[in-house]
């Protein structure tokens, strides 16, 4: 297992475990961040861990043009009963990203310091939100890298209420030009919106 030192590099991907686990260490500073995600890396653990890098193999993938919606999503969407925004309120959605309980975890990975890290990338412009509003309240949203090469890391999403998430990571999607979408790792949810496993090679020739 590599351990990350000061200077911002990271192993061959090919060197990461079954499981992705490729590296330990390090900082989150932005030219690292940066870097890992150009390279198909990226930072994943809970409070009170060391930083863990990862490069799993399969990756989860969606391309666009595979986008699944459900006639009941379609119909939601139709009914307008959200409004949509992109990059109104990131620190609002990352915030609330960092809450969701999930299953698995014993704490979120969303640490004060991932949340740092990524709201000044936000400000460069490296990071976006999307933002799912109901009266005038933060009801679901996602955020993720946007790498300006056409692929977008999706990092997280959270929902309030019934669909929030999807009519974000759908209109997402619809109104935008990405030729991929990383999901980095498998969830049913994402399946259910078309997302699919591929090959770490065949994923970084897209970066």
């Amino acid at each position: 297992m590599h351990i990350l030192n000061k200077s911002i590099r990271f192993p061959s991907v090919e060197e990461a475990d079954e499981q992705g686990l490729l590296a330990i260490g390090g900082d989150l500073r932005l030219d690292r961040l940066l870097l890992a995600y150009k390279s198909g890396i990226f930072p994943w653990f809970e409070e009170g861990q060391p930083i863990l890098w990862w490069s799993p193999d399969p990756r989860f993938v969606l391309f666009p043009e595979k986008l699944k919606v459900s006639k009941s999503m379609k119909q939601v969407l139709r009914n307008k009963d959200f409004v949509i925004t992109v990059n109104k309120d990131f620190v609002g959605v990352i915030e609330a990203c960092s809450k969701v309980k999930r299953t698995g975890q014993a704490g979120t990975w969303i640490t004060d310091s991932m949340i740092q890290a990524y709201v000044k990338l936000h400000a460069l412009g490296y990071a976006k939100s999307v933002e799912v509003w109901q009266e005038e309240e933060l009801v679901g949203g996602l955020y993720g890298i946007d790498l300006n090469n056409g692929v977008f890391c999706g990092e997280s999403m959270f929902t309030k209420v019934s669909n929030a998430s999807k009519a974000a990571f759908i209109t997402f999607v619809q109104n935008t030009n990405y030729s991929l979408i990383d999901c980095q790792v498998y969830t049913n949810h994402l399946e259910s919106l078309g997302a699919e496993d591929i090959s770490r090679e065949a994923f970084l020739k897209y970066l």
